[in-house]
């Protein structure tokens, strides 16, 4: 247990933000736009969306985290951050590559893209004010999923604003600082809108 958490101790948050960390999400949500976009063959393109987005990325930080890098998943400093979007970028960029090569569906494709320019906004942010990228995924996945299956996805969002309070009780954000992720993350909808 970090120093961090020993101060923030708070059962209910550390299981929202565990159960619902980015990783996870993406892999549920992405899994389903796959669904969404090309039916049962969607899937594997889903899946290969969430490996991208999600798992290559959280274990790149558990590697560093076990090295000593990050004292856990969360990396508190600001400034230590760059190389992890860095690595979203690279796997989205490559994912969304093989997707294109492979003749994805397009809808899977735009949801990769829709990722990645979130990513970009994440990181230039970043560079300048922390901002909660685990509310940015908590927001991005129920707005795609509203546009991709049905607006009833939107009712997701009271998990969303369970992410948001989790990172605040947890004191690893502001209510602004998740206020901002979720907001780029909704905009990550808007590709499939203008589509």
């Amino acid at each position: 247990m970090t120093a961090h958490e020993a101060t923030t101790d708070h059962p209910t948050a550390r299981a929202v933000t565990d159960v619902l960390q980015p990783r996870n999400v993406l892999l549920v949500g992405m899994t389903g736009i796959g669904a969404a976009a090309d039916g049962w063959s969607g899937i594997p393109w889903g899946l290969l969306a969430a490996l991208c987005a999600g798992i290559v990325p959280a274990a790149y930080i558990e590697w560093h985290r076990k090295r000593g890098t990050w004292g856990d998943r969360h990396v508190v400093d600001r400034t230590k951050r760059l190389p992890i979007f860095l690595v979203i970028l690279a796997s989205i960029g490559l994912g969304s590559l093989w997707m294109i090569l492979g003749h994805a569906p397009r809808g899977i494709l735009y949801a990769m893209l829709a990722l990645w320019a979130m990513t970009v906004g994440l990181l230039a942010i970043n560079e300048l004010w922390k901002v909660s990228v685990d509310s940015a995924v908590a927001s991005a996945v129920p707005a795609l999923l509203a546009v991709v299956h049905s607006p009833w996805w939107l009712l997701a969002y009271a998990l969303t604003a369970a992410v948001c309070w989790s990172r605040v009780a947890l004191a690893y954000h502001s209510i602004a600082q998740t206020v901002v992720g979720a907001a780029l993350g909704a905009a990550t909808a808007v590709p499939f809108l203008l589509a």
